[in-house]
């Protein structure tokens, strides 16, 4: 069992990563004020900016295939916050309803992608020569214990992620710009009164959503598809669950989505796992999703989420 547990657990952090950096990018919209249900399409985006740049440089330069890999999560990145401006200025600079704000970018990502991919393929697929390559992290991967759960077939992205979680939780509590953008997703009027432009930092927290979601996309492209298919299965709407199951802190949010990349990686390798093997792969599958709803059923009385999020602010300046 427990050699089971250690070939499972290093693929679970590999999913875990595209699922943090998007639920985290989705933190930052909801604590400004402005809710993004449209992280799905942002990841779409990114899988699709990200497939595509890498493909051409790689092609280009077939001796710099890793370069052509951190170039392409940086584009993915960048497109992320300008598609994200979208949501920004109908959420923000014409108050519209920001479910469907969200909605709209989820629809408008799905068609634009598969669309221009069809249209430079001709299949609608986007495949990579490389992706990144996992290692084991000299010295420590020897860690009894430890060391081959979490040490182990490691990416970069995985602790570069795991940095910018640090750091979110640390800029979020501890800086001014913290404090801002949480009063304008608490109490966007006393903040205005404070002197803080609440449009502009709820402009802000939809840009970094934009761009970690984006960045979300890339990731899972390179760690984990390998190919951009139109999709990315669902995973964005899963990062919102998380979000919200993890109360919209930074290290709870941690928490969530290595739970549901455990489940959801045990769901996927269920049939090679001799315990697992009569349970119907179908009911696997469905377990996080399940667990998600009774999660939300049960904290929904003690939910956590910013006062103001959803809430049109027009402080009547133009």
């Amino acid at each position: 069992m427990w050699t089971t547990i250690e070939q499972i657990f290093p693929y679970a952090i590999m999913f875990t990563i595209p699922l943090l950096i998007t639920a985290l990018g989705g933190l930052f919209s909801e604590r400004s004020g402005v809710v993004n249900i449209g992280l799905e399409g942002l990841m779409v985006m990114g899988s699709f900016i990200g497939a595509l740049t890498i493909s051409k440089l790689q092609t280009a330069w077939p001796q710099h295939m890793v370069g052509a890999i951190w170039i392409g999560l940086l584009v993915a990145l960048a497109a992320g916050v300008l598609f994200s401006l979208l949501h920004a200025f109908a959420s923000v600079h014409l108050s519209a309803n920001q479910v469907i704000s969200g909605t709209a970018i989820n629809m408008i990502a799905g068609a634009i992608t598969v669309f221009l991919s069809r249209n430079i393929t001709g299949s609608g697929n986007i495949r990579l020569t490389n992706g990144f390559q996992s290692f084991d992290v000299p010295w420590l991967s020897d860690i009894p214990i430890l060391g081959p759960l979490l040490f182990t077939k490691t990416y970069w992205t995985t602790w570069l992620i795991l940095a910018v979680v640090l750091i979110s939780a640390w800029v979020l509590k501890k800086t001014p710009f913290g404090l801002r953008l949480r009063a304008c997703g608490e109490y966007p009027q006393a903040a205005e009164a404070a002197g803080v432009n609440v449009r502009r930092m709820r402009y802000i927290g939809v840009m970094i959503s934009g761009a970690f979601a984006s960045l979300g996309g890339a990731i899972l492209l390179v760690t984990i598809a390998g190919e951009f298919t139109g999709t990315v299965a669902g995973l964005g709407f899963l990062s919102l669950a998380a979000l919200i199951f993890g109360q919209w802190r930074p290290l709870g949010i941690l928490a969530a989505t290595l739970f549901f990349g455990f489940a959801s990686t045990v769901a996927n390798v269920s049939q090679v796992i001799p315990a697992l093997q009569d349970i119907p792969p179908i009911i696997l599958k469905l377990f996080p999703y399940v667990i998600t709803l009774i999660a939300l059923v049960i904290f929904s009385k003690s939910s956590q989420a910013p006062k103001a999020a959803g809430e049109v602010f027009d402080s009547g300046k133009r």
